[in-house]
């Protein structure tokens, strides 16, 4: 007689992304205002290296319970806005937004990443050597 394996609980792996989405949230609370960070930069610095789309998602999914997560502050690759498809009554608020903080666009669209992006602080080094602890 075969035994029916139990199927797979969903609970479990969407607790996961709760899990992910809720550390990008912590990274992103971090950016200052008047700067930003690229999806693909947060992608990379998490420990199971996400893709990028899915920093996009959980700027998406940000909860309202009052921390006022920044997700204005994550922007494309190029330097530019991602939301214009996603928030159809104001495609440009998150232009808007970030130009309120100091962030300036031109001509195409697009922040000089060199002057606006933020890099959060390496890891501690011991005496200097650039060794991890």
């Amino acid at each position: 007689m075969s035994r029916k394996k139990a199927a797979p609980k969903a609970a479990p792996r969407a607790e996961k992304y709760e899990q992910v989405f809720e550390q990008i949230y912590r990274l992103v609370l971090k950016i200052p205002r008047g700067r930003v960070m690229t999806y693909g930069q947060i992608a990379r610095l998490m420990d199971d290296r996400y893709s990028p789309r899915l920093v996009g998602w959980a700027m998406h999914a940000v909860p309202q319970d009052g921390r006022d997560i920044p997700w204005h502050r994550v922007i494309n690759s190029k330097g530019g806005i991602s939301t214009g498809r996603v928030i159809i009554q104001e495609p440009q608020l998150q232009r808007y937004l970030l130009e309120a903080e100091g962030v300036v666009f031109d001509e195409r669209g697009h922040c000089d990443l060199s002057v606006y992006q933020w890099s959060p602080r390496k890891t501690p080094t011991r005496s200097g050597t650039g060794k991890k602890r």
